[in-house]
């Protein structure tokens, strides 16, 4: 069994979602690996990974909706707010979904589904750089 690790760089563009299917299927094939598990970790405390619906933006956009309504900004309960009003909020968001998500490969290729794709989703209301860590464990 091999194991092959990388790191990638995500430039979010603030709040949101954006797709990184692509960018995880090139470390895949770079791997060289045929057979086995991905998995894709993301190094921060204020955004996350979602395997989402990736045919239909309004799935996504119905989703950041949720959950803004579920945690918003503001709350006078929240007493970690040094860096801003998405400051708690970001890290509760990130707390309720993933940091990292495991995906089988084979024959080189994710075994996503039909409709899925992975994407980083950003808390924060800024734009910012984030490192994602790629393992590929197999043959």
């Amino acid at each position: 069994m091999a194991i092959y690790q990388s790191e990638i760089q995500i430039r979010s563009q603030g709040q949101g979602t954006s797709e990184i299917t692509d960018r995880v299927r090139n470390a895949l094939q770079q791997s060289g690996m045929q057979d086995g598990t991905l998995t894709i970790f993301c190094r921060h405390t204020s955004c996350s990974l979602v395997l989402m619906e990736n045919a239909d933006p309004s799935a996504r956009r119905d989703l950041e909706d949720y959950l803004n309504r579920l945690v918003p900004e503001d709350d006078p309960h929240f007493t970690h707010t040094y860096e801003g009003a998405d400051d708690m909020p970001s890290h509760i968001k990130m707390a309720l979904t993933r940091s990292s998500e495991t995906i089988p490969f084979s024959k080189g290729e994710l075994l996503l589904g039909t409709w899925q794709g992975l994407f980083l989703w950003e808390h924060r209301r800024a734009p910012h750089t984030r490192s994602l860590v790629i393992t590929a464990t197999g043959e």
